[in-house]
């Protein structure tokens, strides 16, 4: 009886264990609103529509390699960047960036204050190593 209540409690926690695993890893996204190289990985912009919004949005920033599987960057940072034009002083607007159970894979909020043409200024140091890249996207 204790045999089959031990062999019945280790299945209970293998399935537990894998269960907590899938869920890690399936970390959803959204389409891809723009790609680009930042040192020897490629970081993406995503969300669930595909779009950077202006005000107040919520998308999905990751980090792969040449392989495509996201990698641990460590420390990364987001800005949006819109240089000065006439009498408009110069922008920018962080995005707060948060880990997800998936290492690579960064949950991003930001209040982009106008729609227009930005340049995403994204910086990361840790265990892959250091890179910046910067490159345009529209917000609508």
């Amino acid at each position: 009886m204790s045999k089959n209540i031990f062999a019945f409690s280790f299945l209970a926690l293998l399935l537990s264990v894998g269960a907590c695993g899938s869920r890690s890893s399936s970390v959803d996204t959204g389409k891809v609103i723009k790609s680009a190289p930042i040192g020897n990985l490629t970081v993406t912009l995503s969300s669930s529509s595909g779009k950077i919004k202006h005000g107040g949005d919520e998308f999905f920033i990751t980090f792969k390699d040449s392989s495509g599987k996201p990698v641990d960057v460590g420390a990364a940072a987001l800005t949006f960047h819109m240089p000065q034009m006439a009498s408009m002083a110069a922008i920018n607007d962080p995005a707060a960036l948060t880990t997800t159970d998936k290492p690579g894979v960064y949950s991003a909020k930001a209040n982009i204050e106008i729609a227009g043409e930005w340049q995403a200024q994204v910086s990361y140091e840790g265990p892959a190593g250091k890179g910046q890249s910067s490159f345009s996207l529209t917000a609508q």
